[in-house]
């Protein structure tokens, strides 16, 4: 019996180990993609995904405050960054493939999902990328501890698919977009060409996450009739507090279609750092 992709999702979030989840993830996606190429996709079906993806034995989960803090230019801060953004990585094969399963009760074209399982996948493949790096620096993701909170803003949203869009693609990604170029910088100033190249595809890449969530944020307001920067205020105030400060990168947020009144006015409520 063939399964739906709901079911392939469900099955991506089952999986614990990074390398087999992706594997599994880009299996999947590919197997989408084939058959709308050839006109006969896959049924979405649907399916009811754990709360909480399948996750390795390692590494160690930490409170944010926790987690060890090692200088950005040395040999250990760079393995420590790879490490951070492979742990971000796998969390955002998960988010993704979860989005695919969870709302399949919400009528959604096709094409929702035609560009969260091309997010799915291209996340696998960031999710690879860099732990081929870390594996060449005599490193492996698992290898030091990582942030716990990673999976809260799915959980805060399970119910919310509008909440799910906000926060994820259009605050967690677009975040994304404004820390990349600094990490690009620090492995060029290290010499790492190799580094150097997985992270602008990375960065190339996330820019057409933002703007699936920029998408379908938008088409949802205008299928209930509710202005978007309004309601996206209002989201972002409800599950991330505090969750968008500057510096932007507002030629990145545009070209992913957020412009700067979605975001500069959630960041001048922010109180001062001083205060």
């Amino acid at each position: 019996m063939s399964l739906t992709l709901a079911e392939m999702a469900d099955a991506v979030l089952r999986t614990a180990d990074g390398r087999e989840k992706t594997a599994l993830s880009h299996k999947y996606a590919a197997m989408w993609r084939e058959n709308r190429d050839a006109g006969t996709p896959i049924a979405i079906g649907t399916a009811t995904p754990p709360m909480q993806p399948a996750r390795p034995a390692q590494p160690e989960l930490l409170s944010p405050r926790d987690v060890p803090r090692r200088k950005p230019g040395s040999p250990e801060g760079r393995k420590a960054i790879l490490h951070a953004i492979a742990h971000i990585e796998l969390n955002a094969v998960d988010l993704h493939w979860d989005l695919v399963a969870r709302f399949t009760h919400i009528d959604m074209p096709l094409g929702f999902y035609d560009d969260w399982v091309k997010s799915a996948d291209e996340e696998s493949k960031h999710f690879n990328l860099v732990c081929d790096r870390l594996e060449a620096l005599d490193s492996f993701y698992g290898d030091l501890p990582a942030h716990a909170g990673m999976w809260r803003a799915a959980e805060d949203t399970a119910e919310d698919i509008m909440g799910r869009l906000a926060v994820v693609p259009m605050v967690l990604e677009a975040r994304g977009l404004d820390v990349t170029p600094g990490m690009i910088r620090i492995f060029q100033n290290a010499k790492d060409p190799e580094t150097v190249n997985a992270l602008e595809v990375i960065y190339a890449e996330e820019v057409g996450h933002v703007a699936y969530g920029a998408k379908w944020f938008n088409f949802l307001c205008g299928r209930d009739g509710i202005d978007p920067k309004d309601e996206f205020h209002a989201l972002v105030r409800r599950y991330f507090p505090g969750g968008t400060k500057p510096p932007f990168n507002e030629e990145k947020r545009a070209e992913a279609g957020m412009p700067p009144d979605f975001y500069w006015p959630l960041a001048d409520e922010l109180p001062p750092a001083w205060s």
